[in-house]
């Protein structure tokens, strides 16, 4: 239900009831709120259709009576004093409630605030002693968040439980990968360090400026790193007409440009006269990538992973883009570079993205890392 047409069916009261019987109403387990957290998170994210969700925190001050007897009868009377469409649930089992308003008009926040508020403080004041009800507190959170654009960073993990409890079961692998990390850049930094010598000699001799390109990128839950590359560029370049490019591309409307003489194209600027003879020769065999095992060592990547995007990129995300960021830790290689690379489109990659996080695990990394020289040998979709 549209809140905005709610508030007019309602008067002004936007929750009085909406149902003839209130009997049925049921509060969710911790484990089937969060549940639904994550359903409605994406529902939004295709939908644009925001939802706000409030947590009502009891602490762990009260007695024991209380959170027997009397909690359970102010859930209840929590449960019945929202509109039919909003679910209410345990966001943390006998201690933190949580009330998801569904499909609520951002204009309308407000009302839904204050008027919580004081539903909610009356049907505490009959449960709770004075003291008791001074240390409950409320929280808001309206679904899509705002990201700061100065960093680009999530400020919100109470819509995540779900990536939470992912965390917390893949803690063991997780370690695992770390440690194929730590082993693959070290290993990947000694054996080639001929090669790098190489490629730092040809960079410098070739043209003016630093040997390696230093730019920020965007790592897990939005965290900023200095990216590392050998140097493809001539210095002092204008980024316009990558940033142009990167917007299309995002939203649909770029054009493939000219590949590899097969036809297909490429979703990729082919023709940038920004760079060098020499960096030509290292995108096309990606060797401007190897001083990214030195952002493995330090954590801010990994061996296997999705593509770290340049702030203005994030910029241009749709909402469910947002969720590459936030599913993976960035890595040298992914499903992606094995799968098309830049011959797919954007959505497509961020699906790859996406279809990686949820199914990693050691053995799947060990099999993109084994498919990757032969996808660097081939030069698909590499410019």
């Amino acid at each position: 239900m549209n809140m905005r047409r709610s508030l007019a069916s309602f008067g002004d009261d936007p929750f009085a009831q909406d149902v003839e019987s209130t009997e049925d109403r049921e509060i969710l387990s911790q484990k089937a709120f969060h549940r639904v957290i994550s359903i409605e998170r994406m529902r939004t994210e295709r939908s644009r259709k925001p939802f706000l969700l409030m947590l009502l925190d009891m602490g762990d001050h009260l007695p024991s009576e209380t959170n027997g007897k009397h909690l359970g009868k102010l859930v209840a009377a929590l449960a019945t004093s929202t509109r039919q469409t909003d679910v209410a649930g345990w966001y943390e089992t006998d201690r933190i409630v949580g009330v998801m308003f569904i499909e609520i008009c951002l204009e309308d926040k407000q009302t839904i605030v204050s008027t919580m508020i004081s539903r909610v403080s009356e049907i505490l004041r009959d449960h709770l002693s004075l003291e008791q009800f001074s240390r409950v507190s409320f929280s808001f959170h309206v679904f899509p968040e705002d990201w700061d654009k100065a960093s680009i960073k999530p400020s919100n993990p109470v819509f995540y439980p779900d990536l939470s409890k992912q965390a917390d079961k893949r803690r063991v692998s997780g370690a695992l990968k770390r440690a194929i990390d730590i082993v693959g850049s070290l290993c990947a930094l000694t054996v080639l360090s001929p090669v790098f010598l190489s490629v730092a000699a040809a960079v410098k001799l070739t043209s003016k400026g630093p040997i390696f390109f230093r730019q920020q990128r965007l790592g897990q839950n939005g965290q900023a790193f200095v990216f590392l590359k050998f140097r493809s560029m001539y210095v002092n370049n204008d980024s316009s007409v990558h940033q142009d490019y990167i917007k299309k591309l995002i939203s649909g409307t770029a054009e493939r440009n000219g590949g590899n003489g097969n036809g297909e194209g490429v979703f990729k600027l082919t023709k940038d006269s920004r760079i060098t003879k020499v960096g030509a020769f290292l995108r096309k065999t990606s060797l401007d990538e190897l001083p990214q095992f030195y952002n493995v060592l330090k954590g801010e990547m990994s061996l296997v992973g999705p593509r770290p995007p340049i702030p203005y990129e994030v910029e241009n995300y749709d909402v469910w883009h947002r969720r590459r960021l936030l599913e993976a830790k960035p890595g040298i290689t992914g499903l992606w570079q094995v799968s098309g690379r830049s011959r797919v489109t954007f959505d497509e990659m961020v699906r790859l993205d996406l279809r990686y996080a949820r199914s990693w695990s050691p053995w799947m990394d060990i099999k993109i890392l084994i498919r990757t020289p032969l996808a660097v040998v081939l030069g698909e979709g590499a410019h």
